[in-house]
């Protein structure tokens, strides 16, 4: 029921302009879920690893933080060095929030809007249960 509850305050926090239905959802989709969560009209980066020049270069891993691995992204919304919690979309075809490794990222990225990374560090989702 939380990861339910987190998924739906996080989306709603960070919805962004009404698009989705002339922009249908790709076979792969992690990239175009962050699209709609920050407001990205702009169709590269439906693609995951075009979230590692989105923003600003982030120092490393940190609550807000985006995550850009070669092949999916995600935004980190909860735990601690060694135990980060990214929320992601297809995420084993769903939109997850789970303990992920981030040992293969290629980049880690500031959101180009401080009020998206303040909304996603108040997700309710740092879970005792992970």
């Amino acid at each position: 029921m939380r990861r339910v509850v987190a998924a739906a305050v996080f989306a709603i926090a960070l919805a962004g302009p009404a698009f989705a239905a002339s922009d249908p959802r790709p076979e792969r989709w992690c990239g175009w879920q962050m699209r709609q969560w920050f407001g990205v009209s702009d169709r590269r980066y439906n693609q995951a690893a075009a979230w590692a020049d989105y923003g600003a270069p982030a120092a490393g891993p940190a609550i807000g933080v985006i995550v850009v691995w070669p092949h999916h992204v995600g935004l980190i919304v909860g735990g601690a060095p060694g135990r980060w919690l990214v929320q992601s979309g297809n995420d084993g075809g769903e939109v997850r929030t789970r303990l992920r490794s981030l040992a293969a990222a290629i980049a880690f990225r500031s959101p180009r809007s401080a009020a998206a990374a303040i909304a996603a560090a108040n997700v309710p989702s740092a879970r005792k249960d992970r």
